[in-house]
């Protein structure tokens, strides 16, 4: 492992956020020379960010907890154009209402792990948004005075671009200016405030190269490019994406106890990685969890889903998760703080089919998947296993509390109640 001098290269190498570095031993003269501002953009694609963006949003935590003043782009510029990187063929077309929504909601989760302010020479961060400048751009004039800079034989041989071209796939013009408009973002947040430092995942190396080779050309600034590896678990599944979807941060898209539920059913071989890149705990102290073996795995598994639901949902809703769990899967009762979904009182009382109660409560994604649940006997209404797919929901069904209990399996748990 590489040693730094700088306290922020020394903790992403330690905690392993370090994938690449374009000029190592320069960024680290520069981190230990003064204050530095980085940046990630952000684009505005859905209405929330998924756990795949964490790591991201860690880089930025750390690089302002060593003293240092990060940029959270939102790219509700950019989100007009579509980033081609990794992707087989070309992202769904946005409108402006729908960019503005999920930018809206993509700025919510960032308050829990950063410190912002508008002082022009302190540590706090800002959230600037690339259509203040993209969309004002003339044509032409950008053609000048940026177009002529960009080398096409560089920017053929990107990854972004290769790829789709090696694969004899569509790729738009329109996506290939992509990597231009990134490129200009860089420079941009450079003129505005000195910026030098783009982070982002090792997928975007190509474009933050673009934004260094062209920030040397038209302003002469000595820019780094930092990236960190794209994180997968160790039975191969994509981070931040389940069987039921994406892992969301927002909690209106995802409740504070299935996002908890997701750490808590972390691989074995994961839970020391994933407390090192998700969690604020002492290296000594994950040093210890991690050798955890048989049932005790299990604790450093809790301690991994606490840490990681407070740093985005904060303390309260950590530790109601973690209560609701313990009663549902320690006592077998019927645990306040579980998911819930209002029913009309119609559907009660004329009897809720068993498929259709499994769509509505997100159980199963189609009356197929919630049938083949049932006929692998997996699940349960109020603790009980339900053999029939014609059973019908009512009253009777209904406890003490006025709700319904829905299982599929032992660890996904639905309340259904009557508005």
């Amino acid at each position: 492992m590489t040693k730094y001098r700088s306290d922020f290269l020394n903790i992403l190498s330690e905690r392993g956020f370090i994938h690449q570095c374009s000029n190592a031993d320069g960024l680290d003269a520069a981190l230990m020379k003064g204050q530095v501002t980085a940046y990630i953009g952000f684009d505005c694609t859905a209405p929330s960010l998924h756990a795949g963006s964490l790591v991201q949003i860690m880089m930025l935590y750390w690089f302002q907890q060593t003293g240092h003043r990060p940029l959270a782009l939102m790219g509700s510029g950019t989100t007009r154009v579509g980033d081609p990187s990794g992707k087989d063929e070309s992202r769904k077309m946005l409108t402006a209402d729908d960019i503005k929504a999920n930018m809206e909601g993509i700025r919510k989760v960032f308050s829990r792990f950063l410190k912002f302010g508008d002082g022009p020479n302190t540590k706090d961060a800002l959230m600037p948004d690339n259509a203040d400048w993209l969309l004002s751009i003339a044509y032409v004039d950008f053609l000048r005075d940026v177009g002529r800079h960009v080398s096409i034989n560089e920017m053929i041989h990107r990854d972004s671009i290769r790829l789709r071209l090696e694969r004899e796939q569509h790729l738009s013009f329109l996506e290939f200016n992509y990597m231009i408009l990134q490129a200009y973002d860089f420079v941009e947040l450079y003129r505005r405030y000195g910026c030098t430092l783009q982070m982002g995942g090792s997928d975007q190396w190509g474009n933050i190269l673009s934004g260094i080779d062209l920030g040397r050309r038209i302003e002469g600034a000595d820019m780094f490019a930092l990236t960190s590896p794209l994180l997968a678990t160790s039975s191969g599944a994509k981070m931040g994406k389940t069987a039921d979807g994406a892992v969301w941060l927002n909690d209106d898209m995802l409740s504070a106890y299935d996002y908890w539920q997701y750490w808590r059913n972390t691989e074995d071989a994961d839970v020391g990685r994933f407390l090192r890149l998700f969690t604020e705990l002492p290296l000594d102290e994950i040093g210890r969890l991690e050798k955890l073996e048989g049932a005790e795995i299990n604790e450093a598994k809790k301690i991994l889903a606490h840490h990681a639901t407070r740093m985005v949902h904060g303390d309260t809703a950590a530790e109601n998760s973690a209560e609701t769990a313990r009663k549902t899967f320690e006592e077998g009762g019927l645990a306040e703080g579980l998911p819930t979904v209002t029913l009309s009182g119609k559907d009660i009382t004329e009897g809720l089919g068993i498929v259709r109660a499994l769509n509505l409560a997100g159980l199963a994604s189609s009356n197929g998947e919630a049938r083949r649940h049932i006929r692998g006997r997996a699940v349960r209404v109020n603790d009980t296993l339900v053999e029939d797919e014609k059973l019908s929901l009512t009253e009777n069904h209904q406890t003490g509390d006025g709700v319904i209990k829905l299982s599929v399996g032992k660890k996904r748990h639905v309340l259904l109640k009557s508005s």
